[in-house]
């Protein structure tokens, strides 16, 4: 009895190595094709991309929803209670942070974008550290890139113009002289949450600051708090916010755009 219950054990391995050979012999099989002799065998036709024109002076693409024009804070609304932005509009077609006004944000919200926009620090220095010149964009009312003029005033690099802020490094600085106008071009992935609402994939964010590289798809940690750990609580599409520090900064915008991706 034990010779033929062996027996029978070793003709069950046996017809399971040669159907895991045959399944492994299927898949090479399918693996393998042959290489093409016509162009036309590499060639795909759909779906054709969409058509995007950039024309004007600000070369702002036309699926683009535009946020800041100079005209009004028609998109715009007071993070602190939806009323009305009393910040600065000013005669250039930009506006300026108006001190203890509080932080202004999208009447829109958005997930995953590309954003631009343009920024300008005081000509006028008025502080050293982080309170010159002091501001910054949140992607999805909870992750800040720092605006800040560094120009000749060093702070902790984490935090430093360009920076994910307290996460981040950026690769260099590229600042405009103090009083200049900067550009931001950001491509931003919103992070994923599960059923239970565990972060399944976190936000991804590139950064070009007046052209040049200087967030290379960093994968954001978390919220970027001031004080204490990122936080990875679930939530959906949010607004992008623009910040009042409080410190007179004197921060100036223009030109913003958005692509939902």
């Amino acid at each position: 009895m034990k010779n033929t219950l062996v027996l029978f054990c070793l003709c069950i391995s046996l017809f399971a190595c040669q159907k895991n050979t045959k399944q492994n012999k299927l898949i090479l099989v399918e693996e393998i094709q042959e290489e093409p002799t016509k162009p036309a065998a590499t060639e795909i036709w759909e779906p054709k991309p969409s058509i995007v024109s950039v024309e004007g002076a600000n070369k702002i693409p036309s699926d683009a929803i535009v946020l800041f024009n100079g005209n009004n804070f028609n998109e715009w609304t007071s993070s602190a209670d939806s009323t009305a932005v009393n910040w600065i509009l000013n005669s250039d077609k930009s506006m300026s942070v108006k001190d203890k006004t509080g932080d202004i944000q999208t009447k829109k919200n958005f997930g995953s974008v590309q954003l631009h926009l343009e920024w300008r620090s005081s000509k006028e220095i008025r502080a050293n550290g982080q309170n010159r010149s002091n501001s910054g964009v949140f992607l999805q009312n909870r992750y800040e890139v720092q605006i800040l003029d560094n120009n000749n005033n060093d702070t902790y690099v984490n935090g430093q113009v360009g920076s994910v802020y307290k996460q981040a490094i950026p690769l260099v600085k590229a600042s405009s002289e103090t009083g200049n106008w900067n550009s931001y071009d950001i491509i931003y992935h919103a992070p994923n949450f599960d059923a239970k609402g565990n972060v399944s994939k976190k936000a991804t964010i590139t950064v070009l600051h007046n052209g040049v590289l200087i967030q290379d798809h960093f994968t954001i940690i978390g919220t970027t708090e001031y004080i204490g750990w990122p936080k990875n609580n679930a939530h959906g599409k949010a607004p992008i916010k623009l910040q009042d520090h409080g410190d007179k900064s004197g921060v100036s915008y223009r030109n913003i755009w958005i692509r939902e991706l």
